[in-house]
């Protein structure tokens, strides 16, 4: 069962888990432009996953992504996590 709804407490912190996130994404779209932080905040929606094949993944892509974890998902390369994106080709 879902916590929050069984208990006050638990929604409450749900919502602010989530506008805490959504808030954190609109500053990393700002820091990272390209990605649509803003807009997809985080989750793998089809434009998420064209700008990490465009750009690569940046240092606040988990490693555990799916998308950018080693390996045939999308055909992306993973080195070292980079502050600046970088377009492959």
């Amino acid at each position: 069962m879902k916590g929050d709804s069984l208990s006050y407490s638990i929604a409450a912190a749900s919502i602010l888990a989530k506008v805490t996130r959504d808030r954190m994404m609109v500053e990393l779209d700002l820091e990272f432009p390209g990605y649509g932080f803003a807009a997809h905040k985080g989750y793998g929606t089809p434009g998420h996953l064209d700008a990490l094949k465009r750009l690569g993944p940046c240092r606040v892509h988990r490693h555990s992504f799916a998308p950018i974890k080693p390996g045939p998902q999308l055909g992306l390369f993973l080195g070292e996590a980079i502050d600046e994106p970088v377009a492959h080709s």
